[in-house]
């Protein structure tokens, strides 16, 4: 029994390294929401945060279920990074960046050969947006 036990567990924690990853930057001062497309190593800068991808992995069984990422997140007012560790997309709660202005969390890894459901692009903020559309109103009293 418990040799059935740990071969389920070893087969579940299977994962596959990817070339790349895909995150994505809150500034929650501004609202500002950036998209970040990092290979592996590969690092870019918003705002104060250098954000450096270091791996990606997934699950090779069901690719599009789970993101593993780990990261190196720089704040350009700090000598030490504010982040070094592993982020998963389904919880990002469980391993955040502790930052008073920024959110960056893994939406999913670039896996090779396989058509992952595209990530859509952040909301744009418009006037009147959101707002309820008005109504007709008749000239009986009843709106």
């Amino acid at each position: 029994m418990c040799l059935m036990l740990l071969a389920n567990t070893a087969a579940a924690q299977d994962v596959a390294d990817a070339p790349g990853a895909k995150l994505r930057l809150l500034d929650k001062l501004t609202g500002k929401v950036t998209d970040l497309d990092l290979s592996s190593g590969q690092s870019e800068t918003v705002g104060r945060l250098t954000v450096q991808m270091d791996a990606c992995r997934y699950d090779p069984e069901n690719p599009a279920a789970e993101a593993f990422a780990h990261l190196t997140i720089l704040d350009a007012m700090l000598p030490d990074p504010v982040f070094n560790g592993w982020m998963t997309a389904s919880s990002p709660a469980l391993s955040a960046l502790d930052n008073a202005r920024y959110d960056v969390w893994v939406l999913r890894c670039d896996v090779p050969d396989v058509v992952l459901p595209d990530v859509g692009e952040p909301p744009e903020d418009t006037p009147g947006e959101g707002q309820p559309a008005e109504e007709d109103t008749t000239d009986d009293g009843n709106g």
